[in-house]
């Protein structure tokens, strides 16, 4: 397209204004996404964080108008992955469901448009926090590298508190945003507060983005969220105060008995949300954004309530449920789909997803090899894999994972034939977060081309590593040992994928007088 366009000119000349027939031929894949029916009322960032999961955005064009917008993708593989994500799955955007279909453009230049300024503006803070978790150059490689004002810890007050909220309410909230490690509740200046802290400051940034001045109930209970000066939270105790989701062997303290009855009194509340999500369709594929930003009003709710941020049954009865332990809502079973059937294997989805929670499970299936089912310990674990997971490349296809139907992998019986097709891995001594409060639970980042190896013995060599990769398959881009600890060192690889497959690869591989090298993505760039 030309540059003059008018501001109604970025799609006269297609046919994306056409009434919609239903039966109109889909367009061939564009990076350009047409967006239809979308609420009058609906910002920016909502309409961008449809597509982040699936990688950057870079361009937006809303016509409010006409209740329709244009988001351009940064490739074209993104955009299909998105397409074929939402096609089974009608995503809403303030429980109105919204339409995406290829656009006709194969790029949108807006840079005269009248009225773009609020779109460049959501589109740069989103891009900045998505470069917001690689290193700044020179910054010391174990901390201080994240972007200022990226702490992982939010400092959350709630304001016109008519109905108690608890912790537990506050987990479920955020924990729609990515793995909330910690949280302490308190009440300072007559207002009630509380620190939160995430194993990313990604899902903070998120979860700042899409809460920050909404309702937890109808006209009431209003969120305000900054990031915490504090990078870190220290917790004594397990309680309804304060809790420690990494340590579950905390002592209780003093802590006041559960809040039962005025929990009730809030659920009787009007306005209370009792909804819950129904399956896969209510969860986002990648950075964990829920499927309307969370931030849908079902019918009969006074504007500003968080829709389906449900407050489940066991919230209501004051107990929350803890990681490691029976029962947390949800399921811990995913549906991994579009794997390539000649090369993945039981083992490789274990280790690949073993890097965001134990696995305990794995089966591909027998008539399908490009689809297995993954079962997690829990489904905060298969939430956070499923976010970081979901649209990556994998042995060069795009690798899709949801929630799936079924609440556990079936072991095949005696003499049924499977081919070494499912594996239980229950009890394998590779999982990273067997223990309580370890360190694992800190270092979870989105997969980079950028690995941190340890547990590296004294003899190996630069070269020697160096050359276990390029064997592997891989180009080295750079490689450093850390100064202070030869045990460990960045290698940097030609891209996410090679990355990904490096790690399924690699990790656990023996590096001889009984050291095994253990891989993971890192924050952290060279």
């Amino acid at each position: 397209m030309n540059n003059s366009t008018s501001s109604t000119g970025v799609y006269a000349n297609g046919n994306d204004n056409k009434k919609f027939k239903g039966d109109r031929p889909p367009c061939s894949p564009s990076r350009v996404l047409h967006l239809r029916k979308i609420p009058s009322d609906v910002t920016e960032a909502e309409v961008i964080s449809l597509g982040l999961p699936f990688g950057k955005v870079t361009n937006l064009l809303m016509l409010k108008g006409k209740s329709q917008a244009f988001l351009e993708m940064a490739s074209e593989e993104a955009a299909v992955t998105m397409v074929n994500y939402y096609t089974p799955v009608t995503p809403h955007l303030r429980s109105q469901p919204v339409f995406i279909q290829y656009s006709n453009h194969r790029e949108l230049k807006t840079d005269n448009l009248p009225n773009q300024a609020r779109a460049q503006a959501a589109l740069q803070a989103v891009s900045a926090v998505q470069s917001g978790n690689l290193a700044l150059p020179g910054a010391p490689t174990n901390e201080g590298t994240v972007l200022p004002g990226q702490s992982p810890v939010l400092r959350i007050i709630i304001e016109n508190l008519f109905y108690p909220v608890t912790l537990e309410v506050l987990h479920q909230i955020f924990s729609k945003f990515g793995t909330v490690l910690k949280i302490i509740t308190f009440t300072k200046n007559n207002q009630f507060q509380a620190l939160l802290q995430y194993a990313d400051p990604l899902n903070a940034h998120y979860a700042k983005m899409a809460l920050d001045g909404q309702n937890i109930y109808n006209a009431c209970c209003t969120l305000r969220i900054d990031f915490s000066k504090l990078t870190s939270l220290n917790v004594k105790y397990n309680n309804d105060k304060s809790r420690d989701f990494t340590r579950l062997d905390l002592p209780t303290g003093d802590g006041q008995p559960s809040l039962e009855p005025p929990m009730a009194a809030a659920f009787g509340a009007p306005g209370i949300i009792s909804s819950p999500y129904a399956g896969a369709a209510g969860f986002a594929p990648a950075i964990g954004f829920p499927q309307a930003t969370g931030l849908s009003v079902p019918a009969g709710l006074g504007p500003g309530a968080l829709g389906p941020l449900t407050i489940t049954s066991s919230a209501v009865t004051g107990r929350m449920a803890i990681p490691g332990t029976s029962g947390i809502p949800g399921n811990s079973v995913l549906l991994v789909t579009n794997l390539n059937p000649d090369l993945i294997t039981p083992h490789g989805l274990f280790i690949l997803f073993g890097v965001y929670g134990d696995v305990h499970r794995v089966k591909i299936m027998f008539n399908k090899k490009e689809n297995a089912l993954v079962q997690m310990a829990d489904a905060n674990q298969a939430q956070l894999a499923m976010n970081h997971l979901s649209g990556q490349r994998l042995y060069g296809k795009v690798l899709r994972a949801t929630l799936s139907k079924h609440q556990a992998v079936q072991l095949p019986r005696e003499g049924q034939e499977d081919q070494g097709l499912t594996k239980d891995f229950s009890n394998s001594p590779l999982h990273r977060f067997k223990k309580p409060g370890s360190k694992n639970f800190q270092n979870i980042f989105p997969p980079s081309a950028t690995l941190h190896l340890s547990n590296i013995p004294p003899s190996v060599t630069v070269d020697d590593l160096k050359n276990l990769f390029t064997e592997a398959g891989c180009s080295v881009k750079a490689f450093k040992f850390f100064q202070k600890d030869r045990k460990m060192a960045l290698i940097q690889l030609g891209s996410v994928e090679e990355a990904i497959q490096a790690l399924i690869e690699l990790h656990n591989h023996d590096l001889g007088e009984n050291h095994h090298l253990r891989v993971s993505f890192s924050k952290s760039t060279i």
